[in-house]
């Protein structure tokens, strides 16, 4: 989609409810309500962050969001896809600068280029003891990506026509932080597994805009 159009029709989205677990269950492993009803005591003093859905044009003015793959590390979101972003620090001022701060950081595009459309709706990650606030944000102009190498592995640039593709959706077999072996939902983009809470995240944003596209 050319971004213009898509820069035009975006701003619909901005007085749309929010979907909420509604949307984000429809990407949700099997085993999430139980961990959730298994946490709701940890809920209350989980750790916060802050992350960006960043879509911006691309050299010939198509429309594109950018993910990351996160290193290999000793941790449960260890090699997998996310968006980029990361921990709430005291000095933040809100979670929304928290996901501009860090999205800076991991992918190099300055926080006064990027235009918050639209705050959704936050998930708590079990696993991390995390509730994450996602954020819809844009570019005016294609960004000149640099990936923070002690964090991120890949920039994956994923067209948004592939994105709201109903065939970006699948099954596929994980093996969870808990050591199990599961079949869960998951966005297959760019040849990338996407699941768990990027891929619940990943599913209202899509819900959202295919409301206004």
């Amino acid at each position: 989609m050319d971004f213009t159009t898509f820069k035009e029709t975006i701003s619909k989205i901005i007085n749309l409810e929010l979907l909420g677990e509604s949307s984000q269950f429809k990407m949700s492993p099997p085993f999430r309500k139980e961990l959730i009803d298994e946490n709701r005591a940890a809920m209350k003093t989980a750790k916060r962050a802050g992350v960006m859905a960043l879509f911006y044009p691309n050299y010939n003015h198509e429309t594109h969001l950018i993910l990351i793959l996160r290193k290999t590390y000793k941790g449960v979101h260890s090699a997998q896809v996310g968006f980029p972003g990361g921990k709430f620090e005291s000095s933040d001022p809100s979670l929304e600068y928290t996901a501009l701060r860090e999205t800076e950081e991991e992918i190099g595009v300055p926080v006064q280029d990027i235009s918050v459309i639209k705050a959704m709706s936050p998930l708590y990650i079990p696993p991390s003891n995390f509730t994450v606030a996602p954020f819809i944000g844009i570019t005016q102009a294609t960004p000149k990506f640099v990936k923070q190498d002690s964090e991120v592995e890949e920039l994956i640039e994923v067209k948004l026509s592939d994105f709201l593709n109903e065939n970006s959706t699948t099954e596929v077999s994980v093996m969870t932080s808990m050591k199990k072996e599961l079949n869960v939902p998951a966005f297959k983009l760019n040849g990338y597994t996407v699941w768990g809470a990027t891929a619940m995240m990943l599913s209202e944003v899509k819900d959202l805009l295919k409301m206004v596209f």
